[in-house]
């Protein structure tokens, strides 16, 4: 019986699903200007330059222009203060074809988040950051989730990987991924430990995993023999190396054990972009339905039973 060790692991591609979802959401885009008038836009607000950021940035917008979404792009310089990023919100905020935004992350150390969080409308984060939508996810509501997390375990689910009952160890607790995954995870009825900087003896925790997903912002952390054979493998990172991406683990040597893997790029980040489209969308008709005022920091969210 030849095996996947022998085959290689099944290479977990988010593009044919995203290819999918941006058809859906072109539909969704046309049939709202239809109604409308007019298209949403969705904004992006980036400080400072960083050469993995920049590069999901610029495809997101790419996104949007192929289905029809206006797009926007901020980019104030590294050394701009709290004030620059709240004016920066307020002004797109003041547009009422911006129905949504997303603020890349990191900023840098001189901005605290709380710049953002008091100026961003929690109905136009469409990348789940603000506490509300964060609140919401933690209670298993219905908030805007973290695109990539959630992009993580869709691809998990669109690809038929058992996740119920499943032993998932998330490497990395960052409020946007790590945590958010994790949780996401436990809706699915994963069984989840989030591995950190501080955890002991992290390759043994790593090796009793069915599904690691990875999410740490450094190249080639996660090796082949840190994996359990058989083991699923969603990879997050992006990272640039000698000039080509590359994602927190090592591809090579986790292919030699993995049943399936995220390639980077062409695993995540595709559907991460696509499933933003569709948050923008939820956001736009929320607003254009009135069921949100734009510019309101309203609390008015639909919260369906918990599974």
């Amino acid at each position: 019986m030849t095996s996947f060790m022998d085959e290689g692991p099944r290479l977990l591609r988010g593009g044919p699903v995203a290819t999918a979802i941006r058809e859906q959401v072109a539909a969704d885009v046309a049939a709202f200007k239809a109604e409308y008038g007019w298209a949403p836009t969705l904004a992006v607000l980036v400080v400072g330059a960083d050469a993995p950021s920049l590069v999901y940035l610029h495809k997101i917008l790419d996104g949007c222009r192929l289905v029809g979404i206006g797009d926007r792009l901020v980019e104030l310089p590294a050394d701009a203060s709290e004030g620059d990023v709240s004016e920066a919100l307020a002004g797109l905020q003041a547009d009422p074809r911006v129905a949504g935004i997303i603020v890349q992350q990191p900023l840098p150390r001189t901005i605290g988040l709380r710049a953002v969080i008091d100026t961003l409308d929690p109905m136009r984060d469409i990348d789940g950051i603000h506490p509300l939508n964060a609140g919401l996810l933690s209670l298993g509501y219905d908030g805007f989730l973290p695109a990539t997390a959630h992009a993580s375990v869709e691809i998990l689910k669109q690809s038929g990987i058992p996740i119920v009952g499943k032993h998932c160890v998330v490497v990395g607790r960052s409020n946007v991924i790590g945590k958010p995954a994790s949780l996401l995870m436990l809706r699915e009825n994963a069984t989840v430990t989030v591995c950190h900087s501080k955890t002991a003896d992290l390759p043994a925790i790593i090796r009793s995993a069915d599904i690691v997903i990875v999410a740490v912002g450094k190249a080639a952390f996660i090796t082949g023999d840190m994996l359990k054979p058989g083991a699923v493998v969603v990879d997050v990172g992006i990272n640039v190396v000698e000039g080509r991406l590359v994602g927190d683990v090592d591809f090579e040597s986790a292919s030699q054990v993995a049943s399936a893997i995220t390639p980077v790029p062409g695993g995540v980040g595709p559907l991460t972009n696509a499933i933003l489209l569709t948050h923008l969308m939820r956001a736009a008709r929320d607003h254009a339905r009135g069921l949100v005022p734009l510019g309101a920091h309203s609390l008015a969210v639909s919260i369906p039973e918990v599974r």
